[in-house]
């Protein structure tokens, strides 16, 4: 993988060295392996108030309306995108001098702007202004890193023409209706998201690190994970009697099995040189992170229902139950499928997780006999996985290298 220094423009000699930056190599293991900056990790913490912001939009009601599932899922896939377009950046240039850290920090204001604008979408515009900035710095830092080399020029072009296309419509939206918005916001990001798959052919001669980006990208699934846990453990109540205790470890098993398989694909590098420009592995995890996000906020709210002594559970909750679950486990198959087309066994054992989870919140109503056997059915879903996945690790020794 070719990284590429920023090295025009920068700040001023004197006010980097004053500010103690006189500019930084990204830190690397004794390997020469790319490793998150602190500048990343500080970006992260921003989206988890992001993320939280945009499932309490779904409230308390654990009979949800299509409509607010829907506005979630978007709100989501916008949050999601403004943060891995930075990711895209720091894993083919250097991420880590003084005037990369300032503009950064710029886009720090705007993500806050985008996470203050959550609640009010879509009559504030604090959330299209807050994406205008972070996504203006993106289009800064590519500016920047143009004039370095001819693959960086070639890598540049496609992103500033598709990026800044759709950033001149989210500009657009401000001036508009807020009940038209959202119609320009949804072209915006199908511009947007189109971009890196139109520009594939010359994305893909520049392929990204291949040990940063799953990192990356792994990272922010850990941070939709805790989301999820949060949504869990606030609706255990204060001073709980101990059947909610269980209820509470029943439903955390079915988070901590997702977080046990994504941990043990990731580690296991199945995928890792078959990344090329990352656009299949990062596109996949966005209904994967958003999967997870409606899971956490969905097992939430059985919980509640537990202890509101609730015979039956909504139908809307046990459908939001069971595609949840079924998009996570079609995520998980197609990255797999990015390694190698799965086998029988890796087949049935995906049939299994969909048929069960769909087969339990079919036919089971009762709140904690439903968690009890989702969490069953989850726990040996990630127990036949794991071993299936250390299998083929062992089997692709040269993933290690």
């Amino acid at each position: 993988m070719r990284r590429v220094r920023t090295d025009v423009p920068r700040l001023p000699r004197w006010l980097a060295g004053r500010i103690g930056l006189r500019g930084q190599a990204p830190p690397a293991d004794e390997a020469g392996h790319r490793h998150a900056t602190w500048l990343e990790l500080f970006l992260d913490l921003i989206f988890v108030y992001a993320l939280a912001a945009v499932v309490a939009r779904l409230g308390s009601d654990p009979t949800p309306s299509p409509n607010a599932v829907l506005a979630v899922i978007g709100l989501f896939v916008v949050i999601q995108w403004a943060w891995v377009g930075q990711v895209f950046y720091d894993t083919r240039f250097d991420p880590d001098d003084a005037l990369h850290r300032v503009l950064v920090l710029v886009a720090l204001v705007g993500a806050g702007a985008m996470t203050l604008g959550v609640d009010e979408v879509p009559e504030s515009v604090l959330l299209p202004v807050g994406y205008l900035i972070v996504r203006g710095v993106l289009l800064l830092l590519y500016l920047r890193a143009r004039p370095t080399s001819s693959m960086a020029r070639m890598v540049t072009t496609v992103y500033l023409i598709g990026f800044g296309s759709g950033w001149l419509i989210w500009l657009v939206s401000l001036t508009t209706s807020p009940d038209l918005r959202p119609m320009l916001w949804v072209v915006a990001m199908v511009i947007e998201l189109a971009t890196p798959w139109v520009g594939a052919r010359w994305l893909n001669r520049w392929p990204v690190d291949d040990r940063h980006l799953p990192e990356r990208i792994g990272q922010f699934t850990i941070i939709v994970l805790g989301s999820a846990l949060a949504s869990l453990l606030f609706a255990v109540p204060d001073h709980p009697p101990p059947h909610m205790i269980l209820t509470a470890g029943l439903a955390f098993l079915i988070p901590a099995a997702v977080w046990w398989v994504y941990t043990t694909f990731v580690t296991t590098r199945l995928t890792q040189s078959h990344l090329r420009g990352g656009q299949a592995y990062s596109y996949l995890h966005i209904p994967l992170g958003g999967a997870l996000l409606l899971l956490g906020w969905a097992l939430g709210q059985v919980v509640r229902l537990v202890d509101d002594d609730a015979p039956r559970l909504p139908l809307e909750l046990r459908l939001l139950l069971a595609a949840s679950m079924v998009v996570w486990t079609a995520c998980g198959l197609a990255l797999y499928w990015l390694w190698t087309r799965p086998s029988l066994a890796r087949l049935a054992i995906a049939a299994y997780g969909v048929v069960s989870v769909s087969v339990i919140t079919a036919t089971v109503h009762e709140p904690r006999l439903m968690l009890s056997l989702l969490a069953a059915a989850i726990v040996g879903y990630a127990v036949l996985l794991s071993r299936r996945l250390a299998r083929a690790s062992e089997a692709n020794p040269t993933q290690e290298g």
